[in-house]
């Protein structure tokens, strides 16, 4: 993590430079280049440009110098705008030069493939070499709204009047910056400071809202993203605004892309991008909308509010229609739509507002004229049934659009999340809405979708250290595996270090060794290259006797040694045959971007077929597991679903929580047990996994 000083430094080169040069500057209007000198102008930037272009002595009125080297005069800040190739050149005259920060505009670098990835680096080892921060390349620059320095090439920042307001944006899609602001701006929404990143080859979203956490004029961040490149310096960031009372708001891509490589586990199958992006989120503290519209219309609903303790909504309209729509959208998001309790019923009848106990309060027509609105409010606000409330609007917001003062801005600052949907098209109130501070919605599913991301909303997660007991167990029993590939046996002996109870088992080299174990028994294939056996034939199920298990256990291994000649095969793991109520898979895997994350879910054949799983970052509590347990739906099964048996969903906890503890052991890349088995007292584990990194084996 940065320190506050480092914070400081980058924050004034990147939003409040004195003199700004601009590589590549053309005088040519209709050039893309000549555009950032006129941004600059057009937003009241009182310092000083710089042009550097070789060919021209005076661009646009402002004096222009062949190259950085030449300037007399110290240069903040440097917009880049030549090819590719050019850029470092020009970074090593900005190192030697003294500039503190350089935007990158140019493309051409890592995003095109081998070539621009040489050129990329060559670039960022010659700015650490001399002290030069770098955003992009491949970006569209910074706004600083409040301090009048747009320094940027987009042509929305060009043709657009720039609001001032207490939003700040980081974009890893330059176009979207500007599209984000048009429309945040036509809602009356204004911004502080803006950022387009691009291929964040040095300075990356995390250290950017590190700087806005810093702003006095940012009071919520938002984040457009597409990918994670900087993880634990976004998390730590989100973390510092979160305690400072400023919300962090982020729209992810790719929510349905599949796994971003192919996984040795289940786990990894199973919990894809669009999973570890929710455990991130929901780690740090960081809001998660799911629509666009809702990553500029949520920060007036949440600033100044901490996570709820529920998931409890009240909606009241005038307009049923409308109002349908967002009680759906809620419903299907997982979020209770209450009744009002007779409390309020009573209270509302004493002032000469009669409503009903349906989960949706619907005035009559007529009955929400003067103080209806200010005075339900006020009653929802006081009822501890609900934890935010929705008004829903009609058609009088489109025909009297300063009516909305009078039903909502009326009702003041309120201590509950107040949201407002307004059913017709009405731009002019919404506008309104948004200036006074209240929070207002064009759609039904941005509406609910701000209310779902703050209902989910929660307070930072607190890691747990790791038991030092079971660290020395787990560092003797990865010592033992040092150096060896592991099989299945071996597996379970480490994760038997976490604390994990297995099923009895022994190995044999042949059908006609003694085993121990009793019957009936299972049959196992034992070899790190095979690491799942159902699918290679290498499992045979209820073995009744002796006889049985010296056929299985040749014709497994003459079958195994015939079809895949290649495998090294240490025997056949022969296991006593356990039974439980349900099968359950827990896993661990180090994820590249997020880091360690622990899962549990539906197991056996049936894991990879969306039966339900709970992820999160590891390790974690054993609260914190009790909540991922409480979290899949399939696991009813084992809270006694219609009368069944119950679970030990206790001891289910404590191997989630076991298991998540392998964050501790670096060389461990994947770890898995399914089935893990559930049963009426206890659980047992009768298959493991687990994958070593390029370090550990």
């Amino acid at each position: 993590m940065s320190t506050e000083q480092d914070r400081l430094q980058l924050g004034r080169a990147l939003f409040a430079p004195r003199t700004v040069a601009l590589v590549g500057a053309s005088a040519d209007a209709a050039k893309l280049a000549s555009r950032p000198q006129r941004v600059l102008r057009k937003h009241g930037f009182d310092g000083t440009i710089i042009p550097i272009n070789p060919g021209r002595s005076e661009i646009n009125g402002d004096k222009a110098y062949p190259d950085i080297r030449s300037v007399p005069q110290k240069i903040d800040h440097a917009f880049i705008m030549v090819p590719a190739k050019a850029v470092p050149g020009v970074i090593e005259d900005c190192a030697a030069a003294g500039v503190k920060a350089a935007t990158i505009f140019s493309a051409g670098f890592a995003e095109t493939g081998e070539e621009g990835a040489r050129i990329q680096k060559r670039m960022v080892d010659t700015a650490r070499a001399g002290g030069v921060r770098l955003i992009g390349p491949n970006c569209l620059g910074i706004a600083n709204v409040t301090g009048k320095t747009v320094l940027s090439a987009n042509a929305v920042l060009e043709s657009q009047v720039l609001v001032p307001g207490n939003l700040s944006l980081v974009s890893q899609s330059g176009s979207m910056m500007g599209g984000t602001v048009s429309r945040a701006q036509e809602r009356g929404l204004g911004f502080s400071k803006m950022v387009s990143v691009g291929n964040e080859c040095d300075v990356g979203v995390g250290e950017i809202v590190d700087c806005m956490v810093d702003d006095p004029d940012t009071k919520c961040i938002l984040l457009f993203l597409e990918a994670f490149r900087d993880a634990p310096r976004l998390g730590a960031a989100a973390r510092r605004a979160y305690a400072l009372g400023k919300p962090v708001i982020a729209f992810k891509l790719g929510r349905s892309a599949v796994g971003r490589e192919i996984a040795t586990t289940h786990t990894g199958a199973i919990a894809g991008a669009d999973d570890v992006a929710e455990a991130f989120f929901r780690d740090h503290g960081i809001i998660r909308v799911k629509t666009y519209e809702a990553l500029f219309e949520t920060p007036q609903l949440v600033m100044g509010f901490k996570p709820p303790k529920g998931k409890r909504v009240a909606v009241f309209t005038g307009t049923g229609g409308a109002a349908a729509m967002v009680v759906d959208q809620l419903g299907l998001a997982g979020i209770a739509v209450v009744p009002p309790p007779q409390a309020v019923i009573d209270e509302l009848a004493g002032k000469g507002i009669h409503i009903n106990d349906a989960p949706l309060t619907d005035l009559p027509m007529g009955r929400a004229e003067g103080d209806v609105y200010p005075k339900i409010i006020h009653a929802l606000e006081r009822s501890d049934h609900c934890d935010a409330i929705i008004a829903v609007q009609g058609s009088t917001a489109t025909q009297r659009p300063d009516s909305v003062r009078e039903r909502i801005l009326n009702a003041g600052r309120v201590s509950k999340p107040l949201g407002s949907f307004l059913g017709p098209a009405a731009n002019e109130a919404l506008a309104i809405l948004q200036r006074g501070g209240a929070a207002a919605f064009r759609t039904p599913e941005a509406c609910a979708d701000a209310v779902r991301a703050y209902c989910e909303w929660r307070a930072p997660l607190e890691h747990p250290a790791v038991d030092a007991g079971v660290k020395t167990k787990l560092d003797a029993a990865l010592q033992a595996l040092s150096g060896k590939a592991v099989n299945e046996r071996t597996a379970s002996q480490l994760l038997g270090a976490l604390g994990i109870p297995f099923a009895a088992s022994q190995v044999v080299q042949g059908g006609g060794d003694a085993v121990s174990t009793g019957f009936p028994a299972v049959a196992k294939i034992l070899s790190a290259d095979i690491p799942h056996k159902t699918e290679a034939g290498g499992v045979v199920l209820n073995i009744a006797d002796s006889a049985q298990l010296k056929t299985e256990v040749d014709a497994m291994l003459a079958r195994i040694r015939k079809a895949q000649p290649q495998a090294k095969l240490d025997g056949v793991l022969v296991q006593r045959m356990e039974s439980g109520i349900a099968e359950v898979i827990v896993g661990f895997r180090r994820d590249r971007d997020a880091g360690p994350l622990v899962m549990v879910g539906v197991g056996g054949i049936l894991a990879e077929l969306g039966g339900g799983h709970a992820l999160r970052l590891a390790p974690v509590s054993l609260d914190t597991a009790r909540e991922m347990i409480d979290e899949v739906k399939a696991f009813a099964v084992l809270r006694g679903y219609r009368n069944k048996p119950k679970g030990d969903l206790e001891a289910l906890a404590r191997v989630v929580q076991a298991m998540s503890q392998l964050a501790a052991a670096d060389v461990v890349a994947e770890a898995e047990i399914n089935p893990l088995l559930v049963k009426s007292d206890g659980v047992v584990a009768v298959d493991a996994l687990v994958a070593l990194n390029k370090t550990g084996g």
